[in-house]
């Protein structure tokens, strides 16, 4: 499947962004979350896990590492946020594999930081910023 892009403007188009998303994704559960530092991964989980049906807070793992959300339907989302870990065995230590096992979504920031651990099929998800200070482009690709 080619590479499909994401023009956001705004934050109000985050929702319908988020749905492109979700509808782009089906069943994969393995989604990468690429960007610079404030492009905006974080805020794009929160609307992909409000459009889930997360009603808990959702917030960056940065420090604990993986965040557990449920849905209002039971489905598991494990969030993740890779940014503070020195090397794979931190990761291992959490224990990722199982995390990535689990056949829940996972939603992995940072993931440059374990991709020796990363299953074979994942969906891509670079955030780049724009020129607005709201305006992202989001380009999806399936591995």
């Amino acid at each position: 499947m080619s590479p499909k892009e994401i023009q956001v403007a705004a934050l109000a188009e985050l929702p319908a962004a988020a749905a492109a998303i979700w509808n782009f994704v089906k069943e994969e559960n393995i989604l990468l979350f690429r960007g610079e530092m404030a492009a905006g991964k974080t805020t794009l989980i929160k609307e992909l896990c409000r459009l889930a049906g997360v009603t808990e807070p959702v917030s960056s793992p940065t420090y604990a590492l993986v965040n557990e959300y449920e849905t209002n339907t039971g489905q598991i989302l494990y969030h993740f946020d890779f940014y503070r870990i020195r090397d794979l065995s931190e990761a291992l230590d959490i224990g990722v594999l199982e995390y990535f096992d689990s056949g829940n979504t996972c939603l992995i920031e940072w993931p440059s930081r374990v991709m020796g651990l990363v299953p074979d099929h994942f969906v891509s998800i670079n955030i780049e910023k724009g020129r607005g200070e709201e305006a992202r482009t989001i380009t999806l690709k399936k591995n």
